[in-house]
């Protein structure tokens, strides 16, 4: 019995070695070794039974883009629209995240934007007294008090004025109104006393149920009397700041980058403010041709608030295409009611008129290509803008397109920027 156990041992033993000598005859690297051996007539050692080879499946080769086999199961399109997903999802959370910080410190950000659109527009005046060997703060201080003087005196003038043409507006804006009562009961409508007495005392009744909310709206506007203030306040303190020492402030931002991008920073940088400075004297040149285009036309015709009408339409001019539309809006109301439809008519055809020289001549002429920017990013811009903060949103937005622009476009250039002069100082200085 035990002998017939060992026979059977044996044998199992030398299938398991006929099995090993086989599966390395087979292999030619095993093959190779084993023509190197120094003991080719050494019998090998009994071992475990040969693992058997994987899959073939299994040894293909993986996809650059795969790090496993179970991402390489996944079809290509659908792993690149993936990776387009989370990377745009992170993208968009950081865009909110900056959104609503900037909305919880507008108190502070919309005064630092309109300083820096100030700053670009009176920077020229100050070049100019620096070159007659005016020190800088005093230089800076002449031109912003010079600056906010003029902006005084033409509100002063605009609000004397707007209360000498409030009667008479108001003495023809009734007699238009009882024109209007007349037309709606000849006319085609043919409307009795007793509905137009209806529809009016329909407006008085939602006048008497909306009062609170007005009143309430009339109290928030005097609360941020305070806020306006302060901005008015931050808005002179960072203009004179901004204007005096600009490239100082420039220069410790761009030693707060890595050595390796200062230079192409301060490039973009550069770049971008000399877009700001032609895109605001260029709109402050277009806006002072359409405010005095329109206003000859509104002095030759007798318009009432020529002049508040005319300051309209250049405050207007900084808002492109929306805010020319709107101020030649009011200029031709206020001659609707004051002189009748015809006057209203010519009007209308001068402020369309105005409209056409500058979008098609002046601001192609006076801007050039260097802050061109297509229509539909600029209304894009304007809505955003007016949906985000407003007014001062709508101004602030293209300006900051227009520098967005010509940043990414300077950063995105391949070639090595130019070394400003300064920059070794400010690789000099890094810490």
């Amino acid at each position: 019995m035990g002998g017939a156990r060992l026979r059977r041992f044996d044998e199992l033993r030398a299938r398991i070695r006929r099995a090993y000598a086989s599966g390395r005859s087979s292999d030619p690297s095993a093959g190779h070794a084993a023509a190197s051996d120094s003991h080719p007539a050494a019998t090998p050692e009994p071992g475990p039974p040969a693992v058997p080879p994987p899959d073939i499946e299994e040894s293909k080769d993986l996809h650059p883009s795969t790090s496993s086999r179970d991402d390489a199961d996944v079809p290509h399109a659908l792993r690149i629209a993936a990776a387009w997903s989370w990377r745009l999802i992170v993208i968009g959370l950081v865009a909110w995240a900056l959104v609503r910080v900037i909305g919880t410190i507008r108190i502070v950000i919309i005064p630092l934007a309109i300083a820096l659109l100030l700053s670009a527009l009176l920077a020229p005046m100050v070049g100019v007294l620096l070159r007659i060997r005016l020190p800088r703060s005093l230089a800076t201080a002449v031109v912003l008090v010079a600056g906010v003087a003029a902006v005084v005196g033409t509100l002063t003038l605009v609000v004397n004025e707007f209360i000498q043409g409030v009667p008479d507006l108001s003495r023809n804006a009734t007699r238009g109104i009882r024109q209007i009562q007349e037309w709606l009961k000849t006319g085609p409508l043919h409307l009795s006393d007793n509905q137009l007495n209806s529809y009016i005392e329909q407006g008085e009744r939602w006048i008497d149920e909306n009062t609170q909310s007005l009143t309430s709206g009339a109290v928030s506007t005097a609360a941020t009397v305070a806020e306006l203030l302060t901005g008015a306040l931050l808005v002179l303190f960072a203009t004179f700041f901004f204007l005096r020492d600009g490239e100082k402030i420039w220069r410790f931002l761009v030693r707060l980058l890595p050595v390796a991008a200062r230079w192409r920073v301060d490039d973009a940088g550069r770049a971008s403010w000399s877009t700001l400075v032609a895109y605001v004297r260029a709109t402050v040149l277009v806006a002072f041709i359409d405010a005095v285009g329109i206003g000859i036309f509104l002095v030759v015709f007798d318009i009432p608030f020529a002049f508040p009408l005319a300051a309209l339409v250049f405050l207007g001019a900084f808002i492109p295409i929306v805010g020319a539309t709107l101020s030649g809006a009011v200029a031709v109301l206020v001659a609707l009611v004051d002189s009748g439809w015809v006057t209203a008519l010519i009007i209308l055809g001068v402020v369309i008129g105005v409209q056409q020289v500058e979008g098609n001549i002046l601001q192609p002429l006076i801007m050039g290509r260097a802050v061109a920017i297509h229509p539909l990013a600029v209304i894009v811009g304007i809505t955003a803008g007016v949906v985000l903060a407003g007014i001062v949103g709508a101004l602030v937005s293209v300006p900051l397109i227009a520098v967005l622009n010509t940043a990414v476009r300077r950063l995105a250039h391949r070639r090595a920027p130019e070394v400003p002069p300064d920059a070794v100082v400010i690789a000099a200085k890094s810490p």
